[in-house]
């Protein structure tokens, strides 16, 4: 076997990076931003180096991940990001009545920790008026530290979050608010401030569409486990709805759990504006 071959741990799964959301998601969804009383809303996205094969149906992408792999052969083809994201945004979403969300290909894409400010007056909410990136190595490292993750379940085959929505405008504020106060939060370094962020948005998720936690098909106490390490640690989230991993904020040792390696962007570090002029 070729040296080479032998270390390259992508072979069985892929060179296309993975994605986690933080606080904020749903906030991509038109139906949501819509509502919101004071645009934009915003959620966080971090682009994670592909070091082992995460579980499908958990909220990482996965789907979106697999048709950028079909599309773009393995690897993101050297163009333009903003022009990527429309592209396989257009791909994965042809002819589906529930589309999915621009974040998961933003996610998939950007480099580093992305800050996603959706507003409805934008191009329908489809896509972020505005992403604030940073690439900063010294935050990325801060961030992967801290970030502990632990495999719950995967959401169940037909599951849908979907069956119960409150979407409350005062709800779909503090969802947004969520995703500034986590990246804010991110940028100074402070686990409180992040675990507090995640906390709130799981207290949104499950004012907002109660079958993120609760629903007649998943038979873990999502709730339970959530409340479990909140209590204990600065902050805890699910990676998507229906369970997934849990994310857990915290400075010291989480037993069982395991860390992520951010993708920075080459040859750049730092603190960029991605608006482009207001065109994604």
């Amino acid at each position: 076997m070729d040296p080479q071959e032998k270390t390259d741990i992508t072979a069985p799964f892929g060179k296309i990076p993975y994605r986690i959301a933080l606080a904020g998601g749903w906030i991509d969804q038109p139906f949501v931003s819509k509502l919101n009383p004071l645009p934009p809303g915003s959620m966080v996205v971090v682009v994670v180096e592909p070091t082992f094969r995460f579980m499908d149906r958990c909220g990482i992408a996965t789907s979106s991940r697999e048709v950028a792999r079909k599309l773009w052969n393995e690897t993101l083809p050297d163009k333009n990001p903003l022009e990527l994201v429309r592209e396989l945004y257009a791909v994965e979403n042809e002819g589906k009545p529930e589309p999915s969300g621009s974040q998961d290909m933003i996610g998939l894409i950007y480099p580093g920790i992305n800050r996603l400010d959706y507003d409805f007056k934008y191009e329908r909410g489809l896509f972020p008026a505005h992403i604030e990136s940073n690439n900063d190595s010294d935050v990325a490292h801060w961030l992967e530290g801290v970030i502990h993750i632990l495999p719950v379940a995967q959401r169940p085959n037909g599951y849908s979050p979907l069956g119960e929505k409150n979407l409350d405008p005062g709800w779909i504020q503090r969802l947004g608010q969520s995703g500034k106060q986590c990246f804010d939060a991110i940028l100074a370094k402070t686990v409180e401030g992040l675990g507090a962020s995640l906390n709130e948005c799981m207290r949104c998720w499950e004012a907002l569409l109660p079958h993120t936690v609760r629903h007649p098909a998943i038979t873990v106490d999502l709730l339970r486990i959530l409340r479990h390490y909140q209590a204990r640690y600065a902050g805890a989230m699910y990676s998507g709805c229906g369970g997934g991993y849990l994310y857990v904020a915290s400075e010291d040792m989480v037993p069982g759990s395991f860390h992520i390696q951010i993708r920075l962007a080459k040859g750049r570090g730092g603190h960029e504006n991605c608006r482009r002029n207001g065109q994604l």
